[in-house]
């Protein structure tokens, strides 16, 4: 579908193109140029607009997003938040809701803003007004806005196989593992300097590059993602970290994709 949207963007010079799932609660977000957008990227877009006028707002993302919204520096600007929680747009939901977040991002394009901006219920609809909100407040084109943050180097999302019996305790294990090797590894000569372990372990490393494994909610899989600011040599470092703490298990079968 999206790629539909692209072709058309660019047939009609379009600013912005929109595709939404078949119920409506998730959006899709091509630039200007027929360019796909990650969501994680278009909210972090959409919080940077509305923290301005909403100083202090509390922002939920997913712990595949990118690491960009914890140390955005327009977002600290206006003392904004931003907390990751588990994947799933149901866990955000509630977790926008308990917190009293202004939005919650979750990078598969389910979006919820609560008051003044909508009612806590990811709406694709309400999602595309802010995109359309952010284009209005700025002049400059969809592609110059995403330019504008910083470059980071991501892994695609990737599943290598493990049994839906064994993957909770796969995951539990290698959570154990992460914190003690917290205290005397290095990744690409930087130390990790946070563990958080709300669903999985996603750990950071001091230079804002970070790793991710959790256990998929849906199929007998792990899901594994990594991200530098840096480069993508540390990217693909971070990848071989923990890959080799998988194989190591004797638990892991073929990945669906690898870098």
């Amino acid at each position: 579908m999206l790629h539909a949207i692209a072709k058309a963007v660019k047939e009609n010079n379009a600013d912005v193109g929109f595709g939404f799932d078949g119920d409506g609660d998730r959006v899709g977000v091509i630039d200007n140029l027929g360019e796909e957008i990650f969501s994680d990227k278009i909210g972090l877009l959409i919080a940077r607009n509305l923290a301005p006028k909403h100083k202090g707002s509390k922002f939920i993302v997913d712990v595949k997003s990118t690491g960009l919204f914890a140390h955005d520096k327009v977002l600290q600007e206006h003392n904004c938040e931003t907390v990751y929680w588990k994947t799933g747009h149901s866990h955000i939901k509630r977790k926008v809701n308990k917190e009293k977040a202004l939005a919650g991002f979750e990078k598969s394009g389910h979006f919820f803003f609560n008051q003044p901006l909508g009612f806590g219920y990811d709406d694709g609809i309400n999602s595309a007004i802010q995109v359309c909100h952010l284009l209005d407040h700025q002049d400059k084109k969809m592609n110059d806005l995403i330019n504008e943050l910083p470059k980071t180097y991501q892994t695609p999302t990737m599943a290598p196989f493990c049994k839906d019996e064994e993957k909770y305790k796969v995951v539990e294990d290698l959570v154990k593992q992460v914190e003690d090797l917290k205290k005397t590894t290095k990744i690409d000569g930087q130390a990790i300097t946070d563990v958080l372990t709300v669903n999985g372990v996603r750990f950071s490393l001091e230079d804002g590059s970070w790793g991710l494994i959790r256990a998929s909610s849906n199929k007998p899989s792990l899901v594994v993602v990594t991200e530098s600011p840096t480069s993508d040599e540390r990217k693909k470092k971070i990848f071989d970290f923990i890959d080799d703490l998988l194989q190591k298990t004797g638990k892991i079968g073929e990945y669906d994709q690898k870098i």
